[in-house]
């Protein structure tokens, strides 16, 4: 195993109570996550390219995951993510400012996307994703 630090991003898009999470394939070839978490509900978010800032990444990531046109990304939390197959630090950002007409837009690596209320989300996160969520309802920049 080449053991290395990615980096990556994960965008809440809120509206009202309600925020945006995508069903990861139960395939573990085409769900396509070096931390493995097939089967699990995520937040639209990915890797940070070299020379892209997180921003540019998160907007980047919204767009080739849902089709949809985020802007005025806040920065709620960084957090590091780790198991035994990876190792992300990860950067947490919000948006209420999102257009456009949501879609599947990779099919192999998310199957579907829904809204939840935030009170009432599914059990099983991404773990990345996870941290970020309880960073924003606990208003906490970084949990361990």
């Amino acid at each position: 195993m080449n053991k290395h630090i990615g980096s990556g991003c994960g965008v809440i898009l809120i509206k009202d109570d309600m925020i945006l999470l995508g069903k990861r394939n139960e395939d573990v070839e085409k769900a396509d996550s070096e931390m493995h978490e097939e089967g699990t509900w995520t937040l639209p978010g990915g890797n940070i390219e070299y020379g892209e800032k997180f921003y540019e990444a998160g907007i980047r990531e919204v767009k080739e995951e849902t089709n949809l046109d985020a802007s005025d990304l806040e920065l709620i939390c960084v957090q590091t993510d780790l198991n035994e197959h990876a190792h992300y630090i990860s950067v947490g950002m919000i948006s209420h400012s999102f257009s456009g007409e949501l879609k599947v837009m990779e099919p192999d690596e998310i199957t579907t996307w829904k809204w939840f209320n935030i009170n009432e989300l599914p059990e099983k996160i991404f773990s990345a994703s996870r941290k970020t969520i309880d960073c924003y309802l606990q208003k906490k920049f970084y949990i361990d």
